[in-house]
């Protein structure tokens, strides 16, 4: 009889496990995200929807360099040195940045101690592993550090210092440190545009801040977020995926309220979706509405507490109510955008109706309520 041959099977490295688990937890992106702004409170003016794409950028090209052969040094840093040139463009000191990402970087070596020692890992095993990131912790430091200062350098730090200063004046109302508005061509008896954006790329920044300085206006970081006066707007097309949100022009005393409700209003274009340039009056309802989040979460639970968030056929009814009403109460016009026959959007209004109440032609004040619990309740908690 023919003796078949014995085939090793290849055992699964638990090491690599680990890894990969840390590459794909949401979960500890958040946790990592939520240690580098508790440290930093300078980094965490940083937008947080960015910082948590570039922490999870981070952490995914991280574990792919460490279950690759070579060294820590050889991997893909790109996004660490976006990182390092996003926090300069947007004003954070760079003691703050990497205060951040050290605090960042611990919390990774917590939670991967905690979780090697619950894999049941080998103590040798788990503290090479722990070495080797720990030595691309290091070189992530360095490729942020010379993002930052590469960034600095095409953004001219020194005048932009005075500019940010200034802003942080008239904007925030601080106090003066004598820079004089006159040097940046801003006069008492002037009007002007206030304005407020989300871009962070570093080209895109100075791009802006130069347009803005040839309208006669200026520019610069301000809490993190690109912020200028300028008498009259440049003509830009876009500035995608960016918002930039402006005010119609104000007296410079004006400025740190109209600076303040810019702010309201570029919070509420993100969360509606809308991207490149746009007036706050183009927005001033959602502006409005979301200036009073207690009062969004009191309509929610008030009009909406029968319907299940996790219940599929519960978010196909509001999001087919929202429609309703962001059509002028119409079924056709519902129908034709929802790509639905209008006895169906018949049958999912009257299945809300029955469930909360949902009325049938709404007043404007009705339609208010009911609008704003709507898109509370389909956005987050």
């Amino acid at each position: 009889m023919r003796t078949l041959p014995v085939v090793a099977r290849t055992q699964p490295d638990p090491l690599a496990a680990l890894v990969h688990g840390l590459a794909d937890d949401a979960r500890l992106v958040d946790d990592v995200v939520a240690a580098a702004r508790a440290q930093s409170p300078e980094a965490a003016r940083l937008p947080k929807t960015e910082s948590r794409r570039s922490v999870a950028a981070l952490i995914r090209a991280g574990c792919a360099t460490f279950l690759r052969p070579g060294e820590p040094d050889d991997g893909d840093f790109t996004e660490a040195a976006r990182f390092g040139a996003e926090g300069a463009a947007l004003g954070v000191p760079m003691a703050a940045l990497l205060s951040g990402v050290h605090a960042g970087r611990s919390r990774i070596l917590e939670i991967a101690i905690t979780r090697g020692r619950a894999a049941g890992l080998p103590d040798d095993v788990l503290l090479q592993g722990l070495l080797r990131l720990d030595r691309y912790g290091s070189a992530l430091e360095r490729h942020v550090l010379d993002g930052y200062r590469t960034a600095e350098r095409q953004l001219g730090s020194d005048r932009r210092a005075a500019r940010v200063r200034l802003l942080r004046h008239l904007l925030l109302d601080e106090e003066s440190d004598g820079v004089d508005p006159a040097r940046f061509g801003l006069t008492p008896g002037g009007r002007y545009h206030c304005a407020v954006s989300d871009v962070a790329e570093p080209g895109r920044v100075r791009e802006l801040e130069q347009a803005f300085a040839r309208c006669g206006g200026i520019l610069g970081p301000v809490r993190g977020r690109l912020c200028g006066l300028t008498p009259r707007l440049p003509e830009l097309t876009t500035v995608a995926p960016a918002v930039l949100v402006t005010t119609p022009p104000v007296p410079l005393e004006k400025a740190t309220e109209a600076h303040r409700l810019a702010r309201l209003a570029l919070h509420a274009a993100r969360a509606r979706g809308v991207t490149g340039p746009c007036e706050v009056t183009e927005l001033a309802g959602e502006t409005a509405l979301a200036a009073q989040p207690m009062l969004a979460g009191f309509l929610r639970h008030g009009l909406l507490a029968a319907l299940d968030p996790a219940d599929d056929f519960h978010r196909e009814l509001a999001g087919t109510a929202l429609a309703y009403l962001d059509h002028g109460q119409r079924l056709d016009l519902t129908a034709s955008a929802l790509h639905l026959h209008p006895n169906t959007v018949r049958y999912r209004l009257r299945r809300l109706r029955e469930l909360t109440g949902f009325g049938e032609r709404l007043t404007v004040l009705e339609t208010v309520r009911w609008w704003w619990a709507l898109h509370t309740w389909r956005g987050p908690v």
